[in-house]
């Protein structure tokens, strides 16, 4: 399937509503049959498929077109779909249904219960609520809070595994760092004397 454009039928309609390009020319590029792009320019196929602009998206260019369009017997070429597929994970804010929402409280207590060391702001930026939610939740002052039920956020898919990990490393590398601060100011004051 490689040389195929993404979504041949939207791309095939796209091109029969823009072009003058012949039905064999636009089947041949979208690997469709000449017969369903003849019912693409009736209207009998492809009913309610949002044209795709293949210019748009790279895959072909007007030149292209244009030299295609005044040489009936030149295929289309498309272009080079050489895509850049990035191993790094991207933080991609995912949108929380209102039912789920209130399992936000009720995991920042249990990430308090369960990973003390956790700054408030890892919480909070963990669990996608603000620092002074979480702090009102550790001081048991937060509005909601007699009727929060500690929820594993993990589990509610709220971030994974490795995020919570992450935050746990960071906050013992942290902690590590202010014993040392502690013990050096510590000897620094012992010394003074």
């Amino acid at each position: 399937m490689s040389n195929v454009p993404l979504m041949p039928l939207a791309t095939a309609v796209w091109l029969v509503e823009n072009t003058s390009l012949t039905f064999k020319q636009i089947a041949d590029f979208c690997k469709l049959h000449e017969v369903e792009i003849q019912g693409i320019a009736d209207g009998e196929v492809a009913k309610g498929i949002k044209a795709y602009n293949p210019i748009i998206s790279g895959q072909l260019t007007r030149d292209e077109i244009d030299l295609s369009s005044k040489d009936e017997n030149r295929p289309l070429e498309i272009k080079s779909t050489d895509i850049e597929i990035s191993n790094s994970e991207k933080k991609i804010k995912k949108y929380i249904p209102l039912s789920k929402r209130q399992d936000k409280p009720d995991s920042a207590l249990w990430l308090i219960k369960q990973h003390a060391i956790l700054k408030d702001s890892q919480i909070a930026k963990l669990v996608r609520i603000t620092k002074n939610s979480v702090t009102s939740i550790r001081n048991k002052s937060y509005w909601n809070y007699n009727n929060l039920n500690p929820k594993d956020p993990v589990s509610l898919n709220l971030f994974t595994q490795k995020d919570l990990l992450d935050a746990i490393e960071k906050a013992e590398r942290r902690i590590k760092r202010e014993k040392k601060m502690r013990e050096k100011i510590k000897q620094n004051s012992t010394v003074s004397f």
